[in-house]
């Protein structure tokens, strides 16, 4: 055996069950050029040594057992269509760049692969003609069966809908699917599994672009055409008609024969986003989500494989579908932070679809009203294509926005949530028939109960937070979900003086709006709402069919949502997530609030906007009140620049998680060690330090933040850390590289 011999890491079998299992293999010196990770090469497997195929997942000079017994690759197969490689070759790209083990790699982009029972899909369809049917449903609006008329509606829309969205997305139930049933209006007719979720023959016709979205989206089809594949940044104004773009482009593409990933966050994922997709491209489409089961995700995944579908919907990890043509991967919403993988490998939908799209010869298209900072910092320097849209679609203009200085209020003597302004225009809507939204802010802030004698907060036991009120007599822990009952006196100085603090609640503001307004009907949206599955949908398609007059929530009402008869978005406490213990807080408020500002008057009717807030003169306020992007972006950016955050530098935040916190100390203390010693020019290192949270679930975390403007730097940071082996199989290592969150 050659003392330069190099060896292969080969699975056989591309599955979750298979991923610890690996075969290791000798390269033979006339492949060694040919060989990389993520060839498809040839083997000599078992006993009998049959041939088989196999995927190179890692390569090394070290051989793990006997040289004389490890057997050679015979060939390497020249397949650069299979999408098992592309992935393969993703993931390792994900290792290296975020950290993590190439078994948390692969498990991530691979699709899980789980033996299900086959089972029959249902459709629900429309069994009368549509006269008939428009009939009934005149009779259940005027006996207000809410339900019923909207399953008849969204039936006369599309015809055939899929069980599962009618009573998931469209929230109807059962009983009122065997009731239409029985009456003979409906009908649910079986198929085969995951087939036509919309009968093609109820497909729609393009929409007639106005004239600035078909700049954009012939310029996009220019170049595709052109054979330029890039990334795009589109920056449209709330309501302006992004996705009528997106649509135009992804029909282009899937004409000349290639699969689109339509990238959304799970929170804007609502039947009414999703029909707009499945009426324009029919049964060609498939959705993601959360509450797939792993078969039905590896199902989905297998049917992109097999060529069945060309459109895939979800959240980010959607963009993992196994598409061998993938011709362009849409980002909507590209701000948001759930994009941002809180696992390990801590990677970013974004970063990792440009590099996905580069692997297949695709191109990516970032869309959004309020760009991440990032973003549109890669388009002012040229590194992204950037479009623009300035106007609302459907002759819908801008809301008229304006503040009210809380501090105001106060002097005046009101000491409500509501300042008079508000008060007044929500009567008026009230008496118009027209709809409010009333945003609270609450983002970066927790309510907790603290003693006012001594100052003492309560505190869950497993974790370094304050417990917040939830309703009445509970006590809860956001990060471990330990409860305890209220307490009536502080425990450690004996007062009774104690109580919830840190603001007020969406409970109390629903509270607060039905004294002040009992002829109202008012919903409430947030997490303790819309804890089961369905609530979330069932609140939207309730204030959709103005079964109500004002929805309170927090920020999940401010997603993507259109309702016509919202003539008012008021904005409570605009200024509380500037309070927030992170380096965004200001672009997560500007976001905040032009998204909430853009749920208003998005038909014929003019919007109005009232933000309340106690800092009028906050920059990020300014801006959302002028709904001014680039004023934001310059204020934001010169901020970023001089304390080299990300965009202006790159940030790496190394966790180390122990159980005993004497024993995380001394491993964060050898770690730094180890990173400063002979450190790297243009790398600063800060800490370690405890975490801002510092014990979660009984464990206890300490932090390194490395800062360099270079993110190779970062990585070759990461790499030595990883390295170094210091930790015992107590202590725990992630890295989290430019992080969008705090610890």
């Amino acid at each position: 055996m050659d003392m330069n011999d190099s060896y292969a890491d080969i699975i056989v079998d591309i599955s979750h069950e298979n991923l610890d299992r690996t075969f290791q293999y000798r390269i033979p010196s006339e492949l060694a050029k040919s060989v990389s990770v993520g060839s498809r090469v040839m083997i000599p497997f078992g006993k009998s040594d049959r041939q088989v195929a196999g995927f190179v997942l890692g390569i090394s000079d070290k051989p793990k057992f006997d040289p004389a017994k490890t057997k050679d690759i015979i060939s390497v197969l020249a397949d650069d269509t299979l999408v098992e490689q592309k992935l393969i070759i993703l993931a390792d790209w994900m290792r290296e760049r975020y950290g993590s083990t190439m078994n948390r790699a692969l498990s991530t982009v691979l699709p899980v692969k789980k033996n299900v029972k086959t089972a029959v899909k249902r459709d629900v369809v429309l069994k009368l003609p549509d006269s008939e049917a428009a009939e009934k449903l005149a009779v259940f609006e005027q006996k207000k069966n809410v339900a019923r008329a909207r399953l008849v509606s969204s039936l006369l829309a599309d015809h055939a809908v899929d069980y599962k969205l009618v009573t998931g997305k469209l929230n109807i139930s059962p009983s009122t699917i065997k009731a239409l049933c029985e009456q003979g209006i409906i009908d649910v007719r079986e198929r085969r599994m995951y087939r036509n979720t919309v009968s093609p023959s109820e497909r729609t016709a393009p929409v007639d672009l106005l004239p600035d979205q078909k700049a954009v989206a012939d310029d996009f089809i220019n170049d595709y055409r052109s054979g330029i594949r890039t990334t795009y940044l589109l920056h449209g104004i709330t309501g302006s008609g992004k996705t009528e773009v997106y649509m135009e482009m992804i029909d282009h593409v899937i004409a000349s024969g290639r699969s689109v990933i339509v990238l959304i966050p799970e929170i804007s994922l609502t039947y009414q986003t999703v029909m707009r997709f499945y009426r324009r491209f029919g049964d060609r489409v498939s959705t993601l989500h959360s509450r797939l089961s792993d078969g039905e995700r590896y199902d989905q995944f297998e049917r992109a494989k097999n060529h069945e579908i060309d459109i895939m919907i979800g959240p980010r990890s959607a963009l993992f579908t196994p598409f061998d043509d993938l011709g362009l991967i849409v980002i909507d919403e590209e701000h948001e932070s759930s994009y941002k993988s809180d696992q390990m490998p801590k990677y970013h939908a974004r970063d990792v679809a440009i590099k996905l799209a580069q692997i297949h010869g695709a191109s990516v298209v970032l869309g959004s009203a309020t760009p991440s900072v990032e973003s549109y910092n890669a388009a002012r320097s040229g590194r992204y294509k950037f479009y623009s849209l300035k106007k609302r679609a459907k002759e819908a203009s801008l809301p008229d926005v304006c503040t009210v200085d809380m501090r105001d209020e106060l002097a005046s003597g009101n000491r409500t949530v509501f300042s008079r302004k508000l008060k007044d225009a929500i009567s008026d809507r009230i008496v118009r028939g027209q709809q409010v939204m009333l945003f609270l802010n609450r983002r970066g802030v927790s309510s907790f109960v603290s003693c006012r004698s001594c100052g003492e907060a309560v505190k869950c036991p497993h974790c370094d937070v304050s417990l917040s009120q939830h309703g009445r007599g509970k006590l809860v822990c956001h990060y471990c979900g330990y409860e305890q009952e209220e307490i009536k006196v502080c425990g450690k100085c004996g007062s009774r003086l104690i109580g919830p603090m840190g603001g007020i609640g969406t409970e109390a503001v629903q509270q607060q709006i039905k004294s002040m307004f009992p002829q109202a009907v008012v919903l409430r949206m947030d997490a303790d709402t819309t804890r089961k599955k369905g609530d979330y949908e069932s609140i939207l398609s309730a204030f959709a069919n103005r079964e109500a007059d004002i929805l309170v929530g927090t920020q999940m009402i401010v997603k993507g949502h259109d309702f016509p008869y919202v003539t008012l978005v008021g904005i409570l406490a605009a200024d509380m997530s500037l309070y927030a213990n992170d380096y965004r807080a200001g672009e997560r408020t500007f976001q905040l609030l032009v998204q909430a500002a853009g749920r208003a008057g998005r038909d014929q009717m003019k919007g109005q906007v009232i933000i309340q807030t106690y800092r009028p003169d906050h920059y990020a306020i300014n801006a959302a009140l002028s709904q001014d992007y680039d004023l934001f972006y310059e204020e934001e950016m010169g901020y970023r620049t001089l304390l080299s955050y990300p965009p202006a530098g790159h940030m790496l935040a190394i966790l180390i998680e122990s159980r005993t916190e004497k024993e995380g100390a001394e491993a964060a203390d050898a770690l730094a060690s180890v990173i400063s010693d002979g450190i790297i020019t243009g790398v600063a290192v800060i800490g370690p330090t405890t975490a801002t949270i510092k014990k979660i679930k009984d464990v206890f975390r300490h932090m390194i933040y490395v800062k360099s403007m270079e993110t190779e730097k970062l990585i070759e940071i990461k790499d030595r850390a990883e390295a170094a082996a210091l930790l015992s199989s107590d202590v725990r290592i992630s890295f989290d590289l430019d992080p969008m969150g705090g610890y």
